[in-house]
């Protein structure tokens, strides 16, 4: 648990109010106690009131309680508050009272470790793991958290590490009025959570945070959203700024073409190193998360031999394309994270021969975009609720398929399938949808094809 007793010399004994109580608000609520500091607590259900009430916060509703003596509010990421904002962020706002989260908060602790930043609309999750192994492959000691893995107050920051690698979303960053990490990494934005910025421009403005003040900022500029923000941080002198491609040749910067990485420095291109025999890190979309963290382990000294050597040991994110296993010629990918049409693109983009299953409780938009990948498909499973809606748009386009309900059902036919081929194939579980219909997270789903998977290869 890091400690906050040096922000809790800051406060002059003021209390703070923590609301929503996850658990990242719980571990936040436990570091405050432990500092010293009074703290109360508030949450709609019940079972998480006794939660924090056994940490020793004090228990009160905090959306009508008077807030103006206190020190600041912490909330929850998940929390509406710059757009149609939740009731608890209005009392506060009328106490004049500061909102922030608990990424500002460990900023406040003055830990002294060198921070890493991600964000970006897709692949934050690939791209902290990465950055993590490499970093610690490499001899550096990373430990990594945020919006990935534990919450950041379960981190011990006073184990030695050297770097603090942090996925980053656009909510958490909302509640970061003074943090800024010391490299920051920008990989994308497409619309994304627009129900709770209002608009395209908020989202965008919210993402750009993470750009502002001193350091490194790593941008992939591959959309016109984040070429834009590269041109305004260059702009603003502020910040190093470090471009990306892997979609373009770059006049001066770190690119990557036909799977090759290439640096362009001073209109001489080098080429650097063959990508294309990354298993765990195959697709264009892999080939951008690559690059940024080539470019930040520059930033910190670190040898390119070395990045590229831990890149070939990298073993995947778990159900973010991941390689379960092989069995003769077809590989089996566990991208169960892949839970709406953009993210399955991904995937469907780097494979070829594939036995696609789908499926779950739709999300809007549906398949939308995916026919361009018709090509590549031999045959689609389909499981869960979705079925009939995904079943029309796949008779649609003309497409071979067959109704499986459950997912080992899915799992079973698919591997036969692939089999018989008599080819290199794909298995892939890149669902397009949501979970929740027959499992309770994502997760959960993955980790049900991988036993499917194991026990078919056990069979085999």
């Amino acid at each position: 648990m890091t400690d906050l007793s040096n922000f809790a010399k800051t406060i002059d004994g003021k209390p703070v109010a923590v609301f929503g109580l996850g658990i990242s608000g719980l571990s936040v609520i436990r570091a405050l106690i432990d500092a010293g500091i009074i703290v109360v607590a508030w949450d709609d259900k019940e079972e998480n009131q006794q939660k924090a009430k056994e940490l020793g916060a004090q228990i009160d509703d905090l959306t009508t309680s008077t807030l103006s003596n206190f020190a600041c509010l912490v909330l929850a990421p998940g929390v509406p508050y710059t757009f149609d904002p939740h009731p608890v962020v209005i009392n506060a706002q009328k106490h004049n009272v500061e909102i922030i989260g608990d990424l500002e908060l460990l900023n406040r602790a003055d830990h002294g470790v060198k921070t890493i930043g991600i964000t970006g609309t897709n692949g934050k999750s690939t791209t902290t793991a990465l950055m993590t192994h490499v970093l610690n492959e490499c001899g550096m000691s990373a430990v990594m958290g945020g919006n990935i893995g534990k919450s950041v107050f379960d981190l011990d920051l006073s184990n030695g590490y050297e770097v603090l690698v942090l996925e980053i979303s656009s909510y958490q960053m909302d509640l970061c009025p003074e943090f800024r990490p010391d490299i920051s990494v920008l990989l994308n934005i497409t619309p994304d959570h627009l129900d709770r910025h209002g608009s395209m421009e908020e989202y965008i403005k919210a993402k750009a945070r993470i750009l502002e003040g001193e350091g490194t900022a790593i941008i992939a500029v591959d959309d016109d959203f984040t070429q834009t923000l590269f041109d305004q941080t260059f702009c603003s002198g502020s910040r190093k700024v470090c471009p990306v491609s892997f979609s373009t040749s770059l006049i001066e910067g770190l690119y990557t073409r036909k799977g090759f990485l290439y640096e362009n420095t001073r209109g001489e291109d080098i080429q650097i190193a063959d990508l294309n025999g990354l298993e765990t890190l195959k697709g264009a979309h892999n080939h951008q998360n690559i690059l940024c963290v080539y470019r930040a382990c520059l930033e910190l000294d670190i040898e390119p031999a070395k990045i590229l050597e831990a890149f070939k040991s990298y073993g995947g994110l778990a159900h973010r394309q991941y390689l379960v296993t092989k069995i003769d010629e077809v590989t089996y990918i566990n991208d169960s994270k892949a839970t709406n049409a953009e993210a399955a693109a991904k995937a469907l983009s780097s494979y070829n021969n594939v036995f696609w299953i789908i499926g779950g409780r739709s999300k809007e938009g549906g398949l939308r975009g995916l026919s361009e990948f018709k090509s590549k498909i031999i045959k689609t499973y389909l499981i869960g609720e979705a079925s009939d809606e995904f079943a029309e748009w796949l008779d649609k386009h003309n497409m071979i398929y067959e109704r499986c309900g459950e997912l080992d059902k899915a799992t079973e036919q698919a591997h036969i399938d692939a089999q018989d081929l008599d080819a290199p194939a794909t298995v892939l579980l890149s669902p397009a949808c949501a979970s929740w219909d027959q499992f309770s997270s994502f997760e959960k789903r993955g980790d049900a094809f991988m036993n499917k998977v194991k026990e078919l290869e056990q069979n085999s």
